[in-house]
């Protein structure tokens, strides 16, 4: 569902007319090098585009331009090869709607000791005209990323990487769809929040449909469709006993399959991106879902539960900016804790609706009593998560601003059997430690919804919210609280003081 293959980042370079033709063609020479060898790189998700050499305000003005009506462009790199005014720039900075990443580099790596005269200072004065290029965002108050380092450092490339993926999510946001079945869980703040702010400021919308709407289109799935699901389900998952063919509860496995179509075709027809559920509003379904929502995720939907809409849409992004990575994002919950001295550790799940992408091992397809909701109980797949370097992420609604809110984890591997837990989990040790990293959380307003990651880093979400010019809060290993309150303190009064 989600290729970045078809995005494209531009490799814009900055000089001027001064230095003659001889000296543009060899810029030009070594940015197409440059483009080239990125774009070649073999975790570069994106491709990475050579665009001719800028040399003026008009030219600048018309890349910056093309790169906001072009489509499958999502951010433009720019590199000032030799000395480029800066005051040319500004034009082009100002219309500029895609990510910026400021490349601080040099095409020779090393100086030429023996050979270095005005001509190779001339054509390489990377180190002077990034300082002008540099000032002329900073002075424009423009967020962008900034990468320090030599071209073919592997260092270099990575961080490229991350930020093409932070793009790509960010890029896929703009327009995006996301649908709430009915409202949000009644009474509870954090899922709540402003929908008119999220579209000015991300980018996408946020829309509810009656869950009579869902329901309509469930009622017209033809029993062969279901038929040929279950058998799906019956070759990818450990199916319980009683809801094999001929089992006791077969016809709640049927009813789940019907559940996941009608819910793939609604979001389908209305081009959604993700979605939310409540288990206060079921009018009309069996059950509440399950392993549809499971599934779902793991084809790149975004979900969260309790009408979450801020969490469904930043599960989506999770999984844009890690596509083809191995490993996965779900939602998640911060459900239960474990205070044994020294071993003190956070159990995450859900009700239901935790994505196969992070299971560990073949999960196994049960139904089990819910106790909420008053309708049958559902069916979901049930598995343990790898042990492993992770995190949790979350988007709050602070009121004049929003926070993405962001804990880095050690999940660990079960001690002991869980039997009698009937759903998804994964067990983790936050950083710095369980008091610190909680206390830290629950200080920052952070949500128990959060988007849990196997294989994205804290750098990819300090970017994304870079982009976005939402705040960042980072807790991990190096957190400590008085430093935090004093970290939360500057940044509520930076956004009172930029409201407008």
């Amino acid at each position: 569902m989600i290729n970045l293959e078809k995005f494209e980042v531009w490799f814009v370079t900055g000089s001027q007319h001064l230095y003659g033709e001889e000296t543009l063609k060899q810029v030009a020479v070594h940015s197409k090098k440059i483009a080239a060898a990125f774009n070649e790189a073999k975790h570069m998700p994106v491709q990475v585009k050579f665009k001719p050499v800028v040399k003026s305000p008009e030219e600048i003005y018309a890349i910056c331009q093309e790169a906001n009506t072009t489509t499958n462009c999502i951010g433009i790199i720019a590199w000032m090869h030799t000395f480029s005014p800066a005051k040319m720039w500004i034009g082009g900075l100002k219309i500029l709607q895609k990510p910026l990443l400021h490349l601080h580099t040099q095409f020779n790596r090393d100086i030429p000791w023996g050979s270095i005269d005005m001509d190779f200072m001339n054509l390489n004065q990377s180190a002077h005209g990034d300082r002008e290029f540099g000032f002329m965002m900073s002075r424009m108050r423009l967020n962008r990323k900034v990468v320090v380092g030599h071209w073919q450092d592997e260092t270099v490339v990575q961080q490229l990487n991350v930020w093409c993926r932070s793009a790509a999510a960010w890029h896929d946001w703009q327009g995006a769809r996301f649908v709430r079945f009915g409202d949000n869980m009644r009474y509870v703040a954090v899922t709540d929040g402003d929908k008119v702010e999220a579209e000015m400021k991300f980018g996408y919308s946020v829309n509810t449909h009656g869950i009579g709407d869902l329901a309509a289109v469930i009622s017209n799935v033809k029993e062969k469709e279901i038929d040929n699901l279950v058998e799906i389900y019956n070759s990818t998952y450990k199916l319980a006993a009683s809801l094999k063919n001929n089992g006791s509860q077969y016809q709640s496995l049927r009813d789940a399959a019907k559940i996941e179509i009608g819910l793939r075709r609604f979001l389908k027809a209305g081009n959604f991106k993700g979605f939310t559920d409540t288990f206060e509003d079921l009018h009309g379904l069996v059950q509440l879902p399950g392993i549809a929502v499971q599934r779902l995720m793991n084809e790149g939907y975004g979900f969260a539960a309790e009408g979450d809409w801020k969490t469904a849409a930043l599960v989506r992004a999770m999984k844009v900016m890690a596509a083809g990575l191995p490993g996965g994002n779900s939602f998640m919950e911060d459900y239960t804790y474990h205070f044994e001295p020294g071993n003190k550790m956070v159990l995450g799940a859900h009700m239901l609706e935790i994505c196969e992408s992070i299971a560990n091992g073949k999960p196994s397809c049960e139904i089990h009593p819910l106790g909420i909701g008053g309708k049958a109980d559902p069916v979901r797949l049930v598995f343990n998560v790898a042990a492993g370097a992770a995190l949790n992420a979350s988007v709050i609604d602070m009121g004049n601003r929003f926070r993405l809110l962001v804990n880095e984890v050690e999940a660990v591997k079960p001690q002991q059997p869980l039997p009698k837990l009937p759903v998804a989990r994964v067990l983790w040790k936050p950083y710095p430690d369980m008091q610190t990293g909680c206390a830290a959380w629950i200080l920052a307003g952070g949500a128990h919804h959060t988007c849990y990651s196997q294989n994205l880093t804290a750098q990819h979400l300090e970017d994304f919210a870079e982009m976005a010019g939402i705040e960042y809060v980072l807790i991990g290993k190096a957190t400590n609280l008085p430093q935090l309150k004093n970290e939360l303190r500057w940044n509520e009064m930076y956004y009172q003081m930029n409201r407008y």
